[in-house]
């Protein structure tokens, strides 16, 4: 029996010809996240008798979850990060306004095809886009991987999720994976693996695949991963040529050597068919992911702020369908703009996105990760309703429990802040 794209990532990770979901294995992941929690994770690890980190070179920290620093305490815990990272010896570091883990690591070569990643984040099944494995893992985890530098896994059981068709008009990825786990609950996939494969991808842009293994976090799952093509090598090849320029065509040589590809005769638990040209656009509803309705549903609910942004849908793409919905108009309700990283930002100035949204009277943040977690650069008051293009809408997920927050696509956020309510982006008209 064949292996799927997980676990042929896993066996190599773990040095075994194959493996078998159910299977316990241990690993030495080649890149150990973390970001702003690196303050209290540093603190467990004060208390284990190790002194050094075993790998650091295999460490990456990120300062973006509070950036720039909200209040005297969070200054203080960039402070003592900072102070870990120069005792430790750490290279891979990235400082307030380089962007979100999720999209630097990618940008930056740091992680790719065939590689293994455990972070201390929820959304770091982020990186299977590419095909790597990824999963997040608590903070007690993560201190013991700087200790020991490996850590056991369980090897989950695969979902393959066959994408055929393409999105409409005005649909997203985004819009997918809010119908998916509509379809099959926050629950549908815990500690599963879910491949993503067929035509429907093989059309999809590298941003729009990010949100599929992004969100995938929702529906519980381990890791998400989707096997590496032209387009994904495309992708690599341009950023790592602006981010590493001296070294880039040698880390593209040894991500193409470490790829791997699921067997055609792996076995999958489940396998769900779904013809993209069949999804519209949807919201997920107060207070859960899964409490899907389709935007006809819902559509002429008042909203008062929109944010675009987060590790989901922050992105050059997303930046861009929103300029191109605001152009010549102006906002009715605010709108928050947080690129997911300098780079993006860089290139949504250059391409005059920015100035569009900034002339209809939108807001734009220091790259990082926002209000999404409910503590910075955009909270909610109370009773306020949020359209917003991040990855969790739980009551009190943007600082306010008694506020309500509707996910979306990018670009219904945007023409629901000129509308003033929620609405289809082809009722704003051109």
């Amino acid at each position: 029996m064949g292996m799927t794209l997980t676990e042929k990532i896993l066996a190599r990770a773990c040095g075994q010809d194959t493996i078998k979901p159910d299977d316990i294995i241990v690993i030495e992941p080649d890149v150990i996240l973390s970001h702003d929690n690196t303050a209290a994770i540093s603190g467990i690890f004060e208390r284990l008798p190790h002194k050094r980190v075993k790998y650091p070179e295999r460490l990456a920290i990120t300062l973006d979850h509070a950036v720039p620093p909200p209040t005297p305490k969070h200054a203080q815990n960039h402070a003592k990060i900072r102070k870990f990272v120069q005792s430790q010896g750490i290279q891979n570091f990235f400082e307030v306004g380089r962007g979100i883990c999720h999209q630097v690591l990618c940008e930056e070569g740091i992680i790719g095809p065939g590689m293994t990643l455990l972070g201390a984040d929820s959304h770091s099944p982020h990186y299977g886009w590419f095909g790597a494995f990824s999963a997040g893992i608590g903070r007690s985890e993560i201190a013991a991987l700087w200790a020991t530098g490996e850590l056991w896994l369980r090897v989950p059981e695969t979902m393959r999720v066959t994408l055929t068709g393409e999105l409409q008009h005005g649909v997203m990825s985004k819009d997918f994976t809010i119908h998916l786990i509509g379809q099959l609950s926050s629950d549908g996939a815990t500690y599963m693996a879910v491949e993503f494969d067929g035509d429907g991808i093989t059309n999809m842009s590298p941003d729009s695949r990010m949100v599929l293994t992004n969100m995938m976090a929702e529906m519980g799952a381990k890791n998400a991963c989707i096997a590496p093509d032209d387009t994904t090598w495309g992708w690599l090849e341009a950023e790592l040529s602006r981010t590493r320029p001296n070294d880039y065509q040698q880390r593209l040589s040894f991500l193409r050597e470490n790829a791997s590809y699921p067997d055609e005769d792996a076995h999958y638990a489940i396998h769900h068919t779904i013809d993209l040209s069949t999804i519209e656009p949807m919201i997920s509803c107060p207070h859960t992911v899964d409490n899907v309705q389709p935007l006809s549903a819902i559509e002429n609910t008042p909203v008062d702020v929109g944010f675009i942004g987060t590790c989901t849908n922050g992105r050059l793409e997303d930046i861009a369908v929103a300029a191109d919905i605001i152009k010549g108009k102006k906002l009715t309700s605010r709108l928050l703009v947080i690129p997911a990283s300098s780079m993006v930002l860089r290139d949504a100035t250059e391409a005059g996105y920015i100035t569009t949204l900034l002339e209809a009277g939108a807001t734009i943040g220091t790259p990082g990760c926002g209000p999404c977690m409910g503590n910075h650069m955009g909270v909610l008051a109370p009773d306020e309703v949020c359209i917003s293009s991040a990855n969790r809408n739980f009551r009190g997920r943007m600082g306010e429990p008694n506020s309500e927050i509707y996910l979306s696509n990018p670009a219904v956020v945007a023409a629901s802040c000129i509308a003033g309510y929620i609405v289809h982006p082809a009722d704003i008209g051109e």
